[in-house]
């Protein structure tokens, strides 16, 4: 049964959680007889499993723990290796896993799945004829390591032996490898390795990966390192032999042997400083390991008296360490015959961390006070900020490695919280940044910040592997000065974001409360105070009463509205208080007004408010309390409900002729105008209204979502013109309809 393990669970994307919530770096717990158990727990899922390299799960596991165990790392990072493998097969592997060994192991065993997961989609992306020296490909690849290596620093040490495992077994099977997976471990995993000080990993990974990639040369340098073998081994040891006991003559107790010839570093020595392979010093090299440093510079000086030095070829790495830590004596001399031996001066405690890096002390809480790159180790944090740093740095490799167009990692840096979490920000970030970066309300209430211990202005620029903590108060907000780009405080899409979203919000809010005042008071003036404010805003069409609150606030919506929704329409009178209409029949006198009142002579009249008629309107009366007769449209609404519950009050009206235009009377029309939205738009609607000689003495407006609503009252002579001048309203650009109400 041949699976892909990677495949068959379902995994979230490493993006998913940000890296600052989940940089938890505790020691896995020590048990009894972990490895065997982990052993047990996982042999039947994975005994009869093939993975997609073609390799059995349980015998790659048990190469990885082998590995593991070989470089001094924890009986429990050693069962890990089983439980990754388990962890896919398992329903809830969280949980299963948990009860089994503990949280901690559970946790470790789905981080690393992600990551794999993660790296095969990568690999898959990249294109089979992609150049070797190309890094660029690796960039999203990198980062996203970066990000899950911050979560759990345990999973560095697995996907490094895992993938060595990988390429020991496509050797030994003389399998092909596919070019991207040969890439990833020359241009990532070796190179990491390398950052971490973990070299039995680095020259193996380099060695491999450069076999698959360019077999041809591979087995050219093989060829002529083994041509001379024999003969340069028997050289080497009479020369080991020879500086070891003159060491111990001059009471220097030093382990001196040969050391391993690395196909790949050869073939970059030959390349980079254009040599023959005859020219390559380190292929006759030495490795002394001494007691204590004063030893190292007592034995360089007696291999500088024996042999002749190259002086331009010394390095002393123990005064001034490499990054990751890295120390020793490194000279090359020339013997007798003028042969080029290249010899390397350690203690036994700088060889350690030359093999095994921070696998020496891997565990945090294992660490005590050995320490990892000249950093004292005196707890968990301080483990683990140095591994940290040292990922930073080989990140910055990374980008070093790349061409100058590529940008690789330019726009990005990586800084690291309190607790050792690493935060991703761009370039140029601050700590306002990074805090908001950790939490909107840490940005929010963010008023100081230290980097590395110091404390520096909010708008410092950050940069690469820093320490960043932030001073904050119980409550407040962001500054307005924050969002000047001039002032340099905020340079992050999300900062930004998330300050302006508050001013924003803090706008709303006043809004609202203006709003509210607004509509209250005018509750209270027309006695409406037991109203609910949420009926009252469904029914003038809002969701809510914030929503209306927002709307008068902005002055898009008018309190006449509310008034017309408030006030009833005239009242519908009961027969008993009807006016006695007594007068004479009269139809040819034409009261005030111009309204001829058909059979009453000189009765009060009004023009009903509800439909404004006008001349030449069909119109009808109606007969009110103490108002006289209130005058509609026959077509309105309101004049219809009366007609219908008291047609006996209704009076027959019509209009007067006036005797000249000079002087005639003028009437109210309401004119209601639907549009789009647009700066202008009510300056063209008068426009047209002031061209036809009507008089405009009210407006109301409201807009939502890009449409206009308007309401003209205009005054007219006669309705029968309005409907021409509607007309020319309806072509003005953006109106969709305009009709009298």
């Amino acid at each position: 049964m041949k699976v892909d393990p990677i495949a068959a669970t379902a995994v979230h994307s490493l993006d998913a959680v940000p890296s600052v919530l989940a940089a938890t770096a505790h020691a896995l717990p020590e048990q009894a007889n972990t490895v065997t158990r982990a052993r047990a727990f996982a042999k039947p899922l994975i005994a009869d499993e093939v993975l997609a390299t073609g390799e059995n799960a349980l015998a790659h596991a048990e190469g990885v723990a082998a590995m593991l165990k070989a470089i001094g790392s924890s009986e429990a990072l050693q069962a890990a290796s089983y439980l990754i493998h388990a962890s896919i097969h398992l329903n809830k592997p969280q949980e299963v896993i948990g009860k089994a060994f503990g949280p901690e192991f559970a946790t470790l065993a789905i981080e690393t799945t992600k990551l794999m997961r993660v790296q095969q989609q990568a690999r898959e992306m990249q294109p089979s004829a992609q150049l070797v020296d190309d890094s660029a490909v690796q960039t999203e690849n990198v980062r996203k390591m970066l990000l899950a290596f911050s979560r759990d620093l345990r999973v560095v040490m697995l996907r490094l032996a895992s993938r060595l495992q990988t390429l020991r077994f496509y050797a030994a099977s003389k399998r092909l490898v596919s070019p991207s997976m040969a890439r990833e471990a020359l241009q990532v995993f070796a190179p990491l390795a390398s950052r971490l000080g973990i070299w039995q990993f680095k020259w193996e990974l380099e060695d491999l990966a450069f076999r698959f990639l360019e077999p041809e040369t591979y087995r050219e340098i093989a060829h002529l390192l083994d041509e001379k073998r024999v003969e340069r081994e028997a050289y080497m040891a009479q020369l080991s032999s020879r500086v070891e006991s003159e060491l111990r003559a001059r009471s220097i107790s030093a382990s001196v042997q040969g050391r391993p010839k690395h196909i790949y570093s050869i073939v970059k020595k030959m390349r980079g400083k254009s040599l023959h392979f005859d020219q390559v010093f380190d292929i006759h090299a030495l490795r002394v390991v001494v007691p204590s440093v004063k030893d190292c510079y007592a034995s360089l000086s007696w291999v500088h008296q024996q042999y002749q030095p190259i002086v331009e070829e010394f390095d002393d790495y123990i005064a001034k360490p490499k990054p990751n830590g890295y120390q020793s004596l490194h000279t090359v001399v020339r013997d007798q015959t003028g042969k080029a031996i290249e010899i390397q001066i350690r203690t036994q405690a700088m060889h350690d961390h030359a093999e095994n890096g921070v696998a020496a002390h891997w565990a945090y809480k294992e660490a005590g006070t050995k320490g990892y790159a000249g950093v004292s180790v005196t707890g968990d944090y301080d483990a683990k900020i140095a591994v940290l740093r040292q990922l930073l740095a080989w990140e910055r490799d990374m980008s070093g490695a790349a061409p100058p167009q590529s940008g690789l990692f330019d726009d990005r840096i990586y800084v690291l919280t309190p607790d050792a979490a690493i935060v991703e920000l761009p370039q140029g970030a601050t700590p306002v940044d990074f805090a908001y970066a950790v939490h909107t309300s840490l940005g929010h209430r963010c008023r100081g910040a230290r980097i590395d211990g110091t404390m520096v202005p909010l708008n410092t620029p950050l940069k690469n592997g820093q320490t960043v903590e932030v001073t904050v108060v119980k409550e407040g907000g962001p500054s307005r000065d924050w969002l000047n780009t001039e002032l340099g405080y905020l340079n992050s899409h999300r900062g930004r974001a998330k300050a302006r979203a508050w001013f924003n919000a803090l706008a709303q809010h006043e809004t609202i409360a203006r709003g509210r005042e607004a509509v209250e008071k005018l509750l209270q003036r027309e006695g409406k105070t037991a109203m609910r404010l949420e009926d009252l805003a469904a029914q003038l069409g809002f969701k809510s009463a914030d929503a209306l609150f927002e709307a008068v606030g902005k002055d898009d919506f008018s309190l006449r509205n509310i008034e017309t929704l408030l006030r009833p329409p005239e009242p519908v009178l009961q027969a008993d208080d009807y006016l006695l209409l007594k007068k004479a029949r009269n139809t040819e006198k034409t009261p005030k007004g111009g309204v001829l009142v058909v059979g009453i002579d000189s009765l009060m009249t009004q023009l009903a408010k509800c439909c404004k008629p006008a001349p030449p309107d069909t119109i009808g009366g109606f007969v009110t309390r103490g108002k006289g007769v209130s005058v509609h449209r026959t077509d309105c609404s309101n004049f219809r409900e009366l007609a219908a519950r008291t047609p006996e009050r209704l009076i027959d009206v019509e209009w007067g002729t006036p005797k000249s235009t000079t002087g005639a009377a003028v009437y109210p029309v309401d004119v209601a105008v639907e549009a789009s939205d647009r700066q202008g738009l009510l300056r063209d609607i008068s426009e047209v209204f002031a061209k036809e000689k009507m008089n405009v003495i009210g407006v109301q407006t409201q807009s939502v979502k890009g449409t206009a609503w308007m309401t003209f009252t205009v005054e007219v002579i006669s309705s029968a013109k309005l409907n021409k001048v509607l007309g020319i309203v309806a072509t003005v650009k953006g109106v969709r309809w305009a009709r009298r109400r």
